[in-house]
């Protein structure tokens, strides 16, 4: 069983599929739930790691619709 990505891990993988287009600009993301099992970590994991990224404006939220990537970061 692989281990659980490191806090800092799961954040620069996020980071790296943003950059490569998987999640391209103005997309949703996935849910929190599709993401704790993708990555195998906790829900409150994912919650900090999302949290992280929301303050460095990679990623914004949007009350009732989700959480998607910035339109342009900074």
């Amino acid at each position: 069983m692989p281990i659980p990505p490191t806090m800092r891990e799961l954040i620069d993988d996020l980071l790296r599929r943003i950059k490569v287009g998987e999640f391209p600009p103005g997309s949703q993301i996935p849910s929190t739930q599709e993401l704790s099992d993708h990555y195998d970590v906790s829900v409150s994991t994912i919650h900090r790691a999302v949290a992280t990224l929301r303050g460095e404006g990679v990623l914004v939220g949007r009350p009732g619709r989700g959480v998607f990537v910035a339109e342009s970061t900074r």
